[in-house]
């Protein structure tokens, strides 16, 4: 089950951020070594990547590990690791935009301020909010503040899952067929422009009541 399942969330978040492999290719990919002809290098290593990061996850929960600074660069540096080593696992230093929103990230030299309130809103939060709204907040308050030149959506992802998984709830795999992209995209853009985090709420306490149903109609 935790194959089937972290090689679907490999698979979605990814196709997320454009990766073309199939769902087949990326179970080949990690668990057989296999080269999909016709795919380039960088697919091969997001998904590689990808699965490493989900089990350096499993094995922060199974250590008790908390979202930290330290947590977070590790996560992001597996996620580029052999893809862009000068940014692997390091805050941005350059302004960046996100292509089709309206949302315009921070200036650079704003990232480390914002990502150490980033953390003191989570210890503050982390015993009061729901568990589900909390990973929700932390997903979308790290992809607005877009700290990472490239991997903030699968990083923030990541982040999202630390704290469902810590807090006994199974991974929730967010889709990335066009419709489901764009529904995530449009629930993201309502915090980040509107401020109103409601939609992205119920987009991932969809996406976690999906992922229990999901194991317990295997089990």
């Amino acid at each position: 089950m935790k194959e089937y399942f972290n090689v679907a969330y490999t698979f979605e978040s990814n196709r997320i951020e454009g990766n073309t492999l199939t769902l087949q290719e990326t179970h080949l990919v990690i668990n057989e070594g296999i080269t999909i002809g016709g795919k380039s290098m960088r697919e091969h290593l997001e998904a590689i990547n990808h699965a490493e990061a989900v089990a350096y996850l499993e094995e922060l929960v199974g250590k008790k590990g908390d979202i930290y600074n330290r947590t977070l660069l590790e996560l992001h540096y597996l996620i580029l690791k052999g893809i862009d080593r000068e940014n692997a696992g390091r805050y941005r230093s350059v302004p960046v935009r996100i292509a089709g929103s309206k949302h315009v990230p921070p200036q650079p030299y704003l990232v480390d301020k914002m990502m150490e309130d980033y953390f003191t809103h989570y210890q503050a939060q982390r015993k009061i909010l729901h568990p589900v709204i909390l990973a929700a907040e932390m997903h979308e308050r790290l992809v607005s503040i877009h700290p990472f030149v490239d991997g903030n959506g699968r990083t923030s992802r990541l982040i999202m899952n630390l704290v469902l998984v810590g807090n006994g709830y199974t991974i929730a795999n967010l889709k990335g067929d066009q419709a489901s992209r764009l529904s995530y995209y449009r629930a993201l853009e309502a915090v980040q422009v509107h401020n109103d985090p409601a939609p992205f709420y119920h987009l991932v306490a969809d996406a976690v009541l999906d992922s229990l149903e999901q194991h317990l109609e295997m089990v």
